[in-house]
C-alpha cells in the first residue's frame, strides 16, 4: 500500500503503509527538516485509558513549533499564542498510520493581521512539504 494524501476543511494529512511507532519517529523528523520542533506529546490512549477506562488505537497530537515563525507571529499580536503550537496527530488504524496536520491558515483565518497571514503562508507550505516527504520516503 502506498501513502495517500488528504485535506479537510481545517488540515491535511496522509495515510502511511507503516506502524504507529515507525510513524511517529518519521513525523518528529520531517518535522525537524522543516525547522519545527515537537514542544508537547500527548499520549491520547494513554489519557483515555487512565481518565475514561476507554480503549482505542494509539493516537498521539503533537504540539510542533518554528521557533522563528512563532517569534515573528508573536511579535506582531501577542494574542496569537492561543493560536500555537501547530498540532499534528500521529493515529493508528491498523497496520497503517494516519498523520494530519493543522492547517496554519485555517487556524490563523480568524486573525484580521495581513501580516500574520504571510506567516500562517509560510507556514502551511512547510507542513504541506513534511506531508509530502513523509510520503515520498513511504512510497513501495
Amino acid at each position: 500500500m502506498n501513502s495517500q494524501a488528504f485535506q479537510t476543511a481545517y488540515g491535511f494529512g496522509t495515510t502511511l503503509p507503516v506502524a504507529y511507532e515507525t510513524a511517529i519517529t518519521q513525523v518528529k523528523e520531517a518535522l525537524k527538516t522543516e525547522g519545527f520542533g515537537v514542544l508537547t506529546e500527548i499520549d491520547v490512549r494513554k489519557t483515555m485509558k487512565e481518565k475514561l477506562g476507554a480503549e482505542m488505537e494509539p493516537y498521539a497530537i503533537l504540539g510542533a513549533c518554528n521557533p522563528p515563525l512563532a517569534h515573528r507571529a508573536l511579535e506582531i499580536e501577542p494574542e496569537v499564542g492561543l493560536l500555537l503550537p501547530c498540532n499534528v496527530v500521529v493515529r493508528a488504524q491498523g497496520e497503517q498510520s494516519y498523520v494530519e496536520i493543522v492547517d496554519p491558515q485555517a487556524m490563523l483565518g480568524v486573525v484580521s493581521n495581513e501580516q500574520m497571514h504571510a506567516i500562517a503562508s509560510e507556514a502551511r507550505l512547510r507542513l504541506q512539504r513534511v506531508i509530502a516527504a513523509l510520503e515520498v520516503r513511504n512510497r513501495a
